[in-house]
């Protein structure tokens, strides 16, 4: 059984810098993209950001300039690094990966980024 587990979510002022990680526990895993999603309250979840292992990134226009993501294709980790956070980036973000069979998707129960004005 895979999981996977993200991590450095939490408060922070507008203008601030959050570093999310994910990683995935239990079964050893393949992948060959990752990507990270938030979801406000009353919201549809969003993709953030996607990473293929071929280092190829997409990024939605609402954080381009101000997220990063990256990953480590050994260890199967992402992770984004958030500057310049603004109070609309307030949502839960929750770690995906997709293995190489179709349909075979992951997902991490998500963590909680704050933001205050």
């Amino acid at each position: 059984q895979v999981q996977l587990v993200e991590s450095g979510g939490g408060l922070v002022q507008a203008g601030g810098s959050l570093r999310l990680s994910c990683a995935p526990t239990g079964s050893a895993v393949s992948v060959v993209a990752m990507a990270w999603y938030r979801q406000a309250p009353g919201k549809q979840r969003e993709l953030v950001a996607s990473i293929l292992n071929s280092g190829m990134t997409n990024y939605a226009d609402s954080v381009k300039g101000r997220f990063t993501i990256s990953g480590d294709n050994a260890k199967n980790t992402v992770y984004l690094q958030m500057n310049s956070l603004k109070p609309e980036d307030a949502a839960v973000y929750y770690c995906n990966a997709e293995g190489p069979i179709y349909g075979e998707i992951y997902w991490g129960k998500g963590t909680l980024v704050t933001v205050s004005s």
